[in-house]
């Protein structure tokens, strides 16, 4: 990392430069697409990707109901309405059953979320939007490297967004992001966009941001790039270390795997009735968690102005209500996880 450092340092080379090249190539290759577009974090990631595809104004973008409020965020500034479904009570991902539902003639997307590792059922929503000429965004942000049916998830899309907060399991050292298409054509009105309008210097085309993926960031990926397939096992076994020493507790739910998706693990997420009670014993013990997420976008008092209520996305709220994340890292021991595992059993049981 520090070799990376001082490379981008004493190239006098900061902005757009060869480290980003380079890196949008590899992560490209990495997602199996034809084209990467470095940008500055997630959520310009999604925003860009709605504004490279026309959404906007009298748009409606279906999103899921849980999960982060940036997917929803993004389809406020790109001027469109964000439309919530909620999730499978099991794998926590957007229901497609209930998808078609809430399609109306100004339905222009569906934003799936990838969630906590997890790919969602990426087959079923590309076939509800090709009946309806919906096009799909994937929001990758949480899923590097996961699959469904064995196809990468960040290459289902027609345009699919990711961050590299340094929390993800591909981070940065600071907000970064990316999109991956197999459009040429749009990747290069996203290269422009990220750019102030711009694909030469000084020569503005049209209303551009500055949101663009810097040189740094970029070299640095590129470092923990090499890295990720062995992170990504190393949280697949600690998710199965997890799985025999916490079987069987009572009334604690462990994460449901959909039989076609892989999951990465960003978040080993379980769930109890007295979710903040075990946090709080937990906490005592000097075992770190967090949850994902406590308050619901359509609760948010941001979005009071869409008329959401308490009930309205009973699912959703019930997850939010009883998701717990518990410690997962590559380098963890076993002997944390049984001490961790050890802990919830004795909550529980008591």
């Amino acid at each position: 990392m520090s070799a990376a450092f001082e490379k981008v340092y004493d190239s006098y080379w900061y902005i757009l430069g060869k480290s980003v090249t380079d890196f949008e190539a590899e992560y490209a290759t990495f997602s199996q697409t034809r084209f990467c577009v470095g940008v500055s974090n997630g959520l310009d990631a999604l925003y860009l990707s709605l504004r490279a595809l026309g959404v906007g104004e009298g748009d409606e973008v279906i999103v899921p109901s849980n999960g982060y409020i940036a997917t929803w965020l993004a389809v406020t500034f790109a001027g469109a309405t964000p439309v919530p479904v909620e999730p499978d009570v099991e794998t926590y991902n957007i229901n497609p059953a209930l998808i078609a539902g809430v399609v109306t003639s100004r339905t222009k997307a569906i934003i799936p979320i990838h969630l906590y590792g997890q790919a969602g059922d990426m087959t079923s929503i590309l076939s509800i939007a090709e009946a309806h000429g919906l096009h799909v965004i994937e929001d990758n942000a949480q899923s590097h490297g996961a699959s469904f049916k064995g196809r990468i998830t960040g290459s289902w899309g027609i345009v699919n967004a990711t961050s590299f907060y340094p929390g993800k399991n591909l981070g940065a050292l600071g907000d970064a992001g990316a999109i991956t298409t197999n459009d040429e054509q749009i990747a290069h009105k996203i290269g422009v966009l990220r750019n102030y309008g711009s694909a030469k210097k000084y020569y503005n085309d049209v209303l551009g941001h500055n949101m663009r993926l810097d040189e740094l960031q970029g070299a640095l990926l590129s470092v923990k790039l090499k890295h990720l397939s062995n992170w990504t096992a190393q949280r697949k076994e600690l998710a199965g270390w997890y799985r025999d020493a916490l079987q069987g507790v009572p009334g604690l739910v462990l994460p449901h795997v959909h039989p076609d998706a892989e999951h990465v693990y960003h978040l080993f997420v379980v769930r109890h009735l007295r979710r903040d009670e075990l946090q709080s014993h937990l906490t005592e013990k000097g075992i770190g968690t967090m949850i994902h997420y406590p308050v619901t976008p359509h609760l948010q008092e941001a979005y009071r102005e869409l008329g959401y209520a308490k009930g309205d996305f009973p699912i959703a709220e019930q997850l939010a209500a009883t998701s717990l994340s518990i410690p997962l890292w590559p380098g963890m021991t076993r002997e944390m996880v049984e001490w961790i595992s050890s802990e919830i059993r004795e909550f529980c049981e008591r």
